[in-house]
């Protein structure tokens, strides 16, 4: 059996389990990876791939980086690699139609939530950040619409209590990689097609900001706790000492749900259980923090050198 030909369209670290599944699986050959173009990074601004860059480079694989996937002579471009099918992951561009027709099987997507609940950017964050007992991958057939594509198939994860947004976004990247291999044969010989997606439950999940990561010590707790695991490790749940924004910051790594009541923000005791924090309903206990500059450390051993009590204010 010849093998499909792909081209794989990708450029986070949740694409690489995906891009990777399909290079070694014989029944597919990738025969070009398109990605975004080189970003400048850290300190001296360092141009620096992208994790997909990295690995198809590694595969030896063609890697295309346009500036804008709109453009006309990309899309002229890509017609020469003569793919069956194209696989999107996590991307970052919206594509033209130009190139969702570009190959006779249309364009694939993997994408990380239960569709239509949580279209969008960040679907992994704001699923734990709104408390969502479940989760899961969805392959879709993409159309002109943000991830309104039919639906092809569907596996469902539980999120787990010690799950954060690194945990579920790397089992989620290599259950979708599972799903898209096994999802792809039965897609291209006619053996189930794409299924319109519900009309109801539709909700969307925006692009994580820097911002979204500030503690509201005014919401209930499990609130803000679920907020802690969501944007970790970016933006990170932060707070500041002396409860002004101009005093230092405090990233906060781990916390857990207690008991307790009084002024939201207020820290009610900081002894060797941690440091706990009055929020708009029960409390906060902080475990493992980390002031501006400074290590990751538990609470106990912050305590030591940056002294709490009761009654001082975050915020």
């Amino acid at each position: 059996m010849t093998p499909l030909r792909i081209i794989f369209f990708g450029t986070a670290e949740l694409s690489c389990a995906s891009l990777q599944a399909l290079a070694q699986d014989e029944r597919f050959q990738v025969v070009a990876v398109v990605t975004q173009p080189d970003k400048p990074k850290g300190r001296d601004l360092r141009l620096q791939p992208s994790p997909v860059k990295l690995l198809a480079t590694e595969l030896k694989l063609p890697v295309l980086q346009p500036l804008k996937a709109r453009d006309e002579a990309f899309a002229t471009e890509l017609h020469t690699w003569q793919p069956d099918l194209v696989v999107v992951v996590a991307y970052g561009q919206i594509l033209p139609q130009v190139i969702l027709d570009l190959a006779p099987q249309g364009c694939l997507n993997v994408h990380t939530s239960i569709l239509p609940k949580y279209r969008g950017a960040a679907p992994i964050q704001w699923a734990i950040a709104n408390g969502e007992f479940d989760t899961g991958v969805t392959i879709m057939k993409m159309d002109a619409g943000l991830d309104t594509g039919p639906i092809l198939s569907v596996r469902h994860t539980l999120i787990l209590p010690s799950d954060d947004a690194q945990t579920l976004h790397d089992r989620l990247a290599l259950m979708g990689a599972e799903l898209l291999t096994a999802t792809i044969p039965g897609y291209v010989t006619g053996k189930f097609f794409p299924e319109p997606q519900p009309d109801n439950g539709s909700t969307y999940a925006a692009k994580i900001k820097k911002e979204d990561g500030l503690i509201q010590w005014n919401l209930p707790a499990i609130q803000i706790w679920n907020r802690l695991r969501a944007f970790t490790p970016w933006p990170g749940a932060f707070t500041y000492l002396g409860g002004e924004h101009k005093a230092p910051l405090l990233k906060v790594w781990k916390a857990q749900v207690a008991e307790g009541a009084g002024k939201a923000g207020t820290i009610l005791t900081a002894d060797h259980t941690g440091i706990l924090v009055a929020c708009g309903k029960d409390a906060l206990r902080l475990l493992e923090v980390q002031r501006e500059g400074g290590k990751r450390m538990s609470a106990p051993s912050f305590l030591a050198g940056y002294p709490c009590k009761r009654g001082d204010q975050l915020g």
